[in-house]
């Protein structure tokens, strides 16, 4: 299994793209603006979707992507999420209003089909096993476990404190990976605490759960503030864990 950042960042400008997660040819975890940078071709060959929530940044690009290569395909793309943010997306985004809803359009060969999933259940595609986690934020949201069979990476979505994904974390046997976000600096530290995501500090908390050895790689740091979070972080909880920035471009192999 390989997985490439295609974009990571809180938000845009300049070369700055937001979440999605490319695993092999034809899986995106989120939608955000780095799959723009995919080609058509490469586009046209993601068969699934998995949506961590409903934020714009996570999933901008999945209505335009839908409508750029529906007609090159010979199947709906499947998109994967719990039931509450696909009643989000049906509701607030594929709703004729916003985009059309390509689970209807075209008549008899749809674009899109929604799957839900439940968070622990994996959902299997062929050797490789893709699980929903808990996740702590201001809309319905999940995490992912991707499982090739020799190694798990553990992808945390937006949250804020989160004991749950711990839980689950510390009996994974064969995790090499964690990506987690830390969006904003100590210094908007309440603006954390009300958006349910992480600041330096409440990082360190959520590390100090992990009991088992991994890689740990920071995203969603807000853009412009990317050196004071990393070096705030550094600073609070480095030491164990030794987190490293996620950049757009880097490849894990599973």
């Amino acid at each position: 299994m390989k997985v490439t950042i295609l974009g990571c960042s809180g938000g845009i400008g300049g070369a700055r793209h937001t979440t999605a997660l490319l695993v092999d040819d034809d899986i995106l975890i989120d939608a955000g603006s780095g799959a723009t940078k995919l080609s058509l071709e490469q586009l046209a060959a993601i068969d699934h979707v998995f949506i961590t929530h409903t934020h714009l940044d996570h999933i901008l690009a999945l209505p335009l992507m839908l409508d750029s290569v529906g007609a090159m395909r010979d199947r709906p793309v499947t998109v994967y999420a719990i039931d509450s943010v696909i009643e989000i997306l049906r509701q607030d985004i594929f709703n004729w209003r916003i985009w059309p809803d390509f689970t209807e359009l075209p008549e008899g060969q749809p674009y899109l089909r929604y799957q839900a999933v439940e968070v622990y259940q994996p959902t299997r595609l062929g050797k490789r096993s893709i699980t929903a986690l808990p996740a702590s934020h201001t809309v319905p949201a999940v995490g992912y476990q991707l499982d090739s069979g020799a190694a798990s990476l553990v992808f945390s979505g937006d949250t804020g404190p989160n004991p749950a994904l711990w839980d689950w974390v510390n009996r994974i046997e064969n995790l090499c990976t964690v990506i987690i976000e830390t969006a904003f600096p100590q210094d908007e530290h309440s603006v954390a605490v009300a958006s349910r995501h992480l600041s330096p500090v409440l990082l360190a908390a959520e590390l100090a759960q992990l009991k088992r050895p991994a890689q740990v790689y920071i995203t969603h740091l807000k853009p412009g503030r990317e050196q004071v979070i990393m070096e705030e972080i550094a600073q609070c909880a480095g030491n164990d864990h030794q987190p490293r920035v996620l950049e757009e471009g880097h490849v894990f192999e599973l």
